[in-house]
């Protein structure tokens, strides 16, 4: 039985949305004053494929918009448990965020929050896809979209917040220790139980190296510790293409529930891992790095470990990706990670 089974079985009466009980969902609503009164539900439908949250469009008679809850489950692998505070992190990034002219152009904006059932309600930024499909042969992100996404980037890890803002910003410790199982550790033995041939025939032989290098999984497991620390600059913590939107041609982002007061280097890092992965154009990778404007206290050898083993967690670990890529293009890449760590 899995996280989530044996959670509603335990607790039997606790609140879960649920998809296509509009009914209730609209006294829910109402009751919150998301609602007006005279308010009707015309249509509910999932608005793409998430990974840590429950995610509902809602659509009336007047508009749409999006629901979130967090379980004690991530929703993609309910067989693994995950803090539900979470939520209560990205709503109060989404708020800071509003704060900056520039920041709150690229995200949603809040609309409530409540707190006792891990709920957040969000504008409806429209129809759109996230930038998943670049994983795939052949595509790739245009110039001004990788501007886009610098931009909102430097600007988050730039940006000047209230005084206090570090000190009330959730630590959101426990999801980072979630998180840092995933990067920093599970991948790296060899008796996770992962079936790394099921994923693609040789890919086991691929890890084999790895599980056996101490030297390098003592300095991923340093790597890990920086990461499970704080930082001075406000990171978005998971920004690789699954958090990016492509809506009427504009670049949105989402899902901030990793976010913290922690390193820029890992948030550039995760971004220019995914370019990797993509096989996006070296003149775009190179693109990034020089128009990204670092913070003074920046490491650039720091950001190339961060990548090695961001790319090296998504290859053999449990968070995988559509990735288009060869056995032999897999290996080209954990070669590549491995330099980046050890240099």
């Amino acid at each position: 039985m899995d996280i989530k089974q044996r959670f509603i079985d335990a607790t039997g009466s606790s609140f879960f949305l649920t998809a296509g009980q509009e009914s209730e969902l609209s006294q829910y609503l109402k009751a919150h004053s998301w609602m007006d009164a005279s308010e009707v539900i015309t249509n509910t439908e999932k608005p793409g494929e998430g990974n840590m949250n429950f995610v509902l469009r809602v659509q009336t008679n007047r508009r749409s918009f999006i629901i979130k809850q967090a379980r004690p489950w991530v929703e993609k692998y309910p067989q693994l448990a995950a803090p539900i505070e979470r939520i209560q992190t990205e709503s109060q990034f989404y708020s800071l965020v509003q704060q900056n002219e520039l920041l709150k152009t690229y995200t949603p904006s809040l609309v409530g929050t409540d707190v006792a059932n891990y709920v957040l309600v969000l504008e409806d930024l429209g129809d759109g896809a996230d930038f998943s499909y670049v994983y795939q042969k052949g595509e790739d992100f245009t110039g001004a979209e990788l501007d886009s996404l610098v931009t909102f980037l430097q600007s988050l890890h730039h940006t000047v917040l209230a005084s206090d803002a570090k000190d009330s910003f959730p630590k959101n410790q426990a999801l980072k220790e979630l998180n840092h199982e995933h990067i920093f550790d599970f991948p790296y033995r060899s008796d996770n139980g992962m079936d790394l041939d099921g994923i693609q025939p040789g890919l086991r032989s691929l890890a084999e190296p790895i599980y056996a290098d101490d030297s390098l999984r003592q300095k991923i497991s340093q790597l890990g510790e920086l990461y499970l620390g704080e930082g001075n600059h406000l990171i978005h913590g998971d920004f690789y293409p699954g958090s990016w939107l492509k809506v009427n041609g504009t670049v949105k982002v989402i899902d901030p529930e990793f976010s913290y007061f922690g390193l820029a280097e890992f948030d550039v890092a995760v971004f220019l891992a995914h370019l990797k992965m993509a096989q996006s154009s070296p003149a775009l990778q190179q693109k990034v790095r020089e128009q990204y404007q670092a913070p003074s206290d920046f490491d650039e050898a720091l950001l190339d470990q961060f990548i090695g083993v961001e790319i090296l967690r998504r290859l053999i670990g449990i968070a995988q990706l559509p990735l288009a890529l060869t056995i032999d293009e897999k290996g080209q890449l954990m070669q590549e990670a491995i330099s980046l760590l050890k240099q």
